[in-house]
């Protein structure tokens, strides 16, 4: 018996719970979930420190785009099953998850190469924009 594929995306205000989407992909069929968690990292821009990066997106066109990814993704990488990607809006502080992405395969190869094109090709044409936050650094 297979598995109809599943894709899961969802935009939130709301923290991200890694363990959420890693259950939103598993199978018994597949013996890999392999996994990406983008975090807001501590920087400086212009002497200034990073203190959280602020997330927008046009939601249709994001739709639209993710199940484009996926068909891509499916067509690069035939034995990937599920795809789940929970992303932030919003306000997300350093040190948050701004994006938990996992995808399910038979074996680890496939889901770790699937995954790491789907980050960047999710980072290039869906339309979530970010806007960093910072304060000045004092000497």
């Amino acid at each position: 018996m297979s598995e109809e594929p599943r894709d899961v995306f969802r935009l939130s205000r709301d923290g991200l719970s890694v363990q959420e989407v890693v259950d939103s992909v598993s199978s018994s069929s597949c013996g890999a979930v392999s996994v990406f968690i983008g975090t807001t990292r501590e920087d400086q821009v212009d002497g200034r420190k990073v203190i959280g990066l602020e997330y927008e997106v046009y939601e249709p066109m994001a739709q639209s785009e993710f199940s484009k990814l996926c068909g891509d993704t499916r067509a690069r990488w035939p034995s990937v099953l599920h795809i789940c990607i929970h992303h932030r809006l919003g306000w997300v502080t350093v040190g948050e998850a701004s994006v938990v992405m996992a995808i399910s395969s038979p074996h680890r190869h496939d889901g770790q190469q699937a995954v790491q094109y789907c980050i960047s090709q999710l980072k290039a044409h869906v339309p979530i924009w970010k806007k960093v936050g910072t304060r000045r650094v004092d000497n």
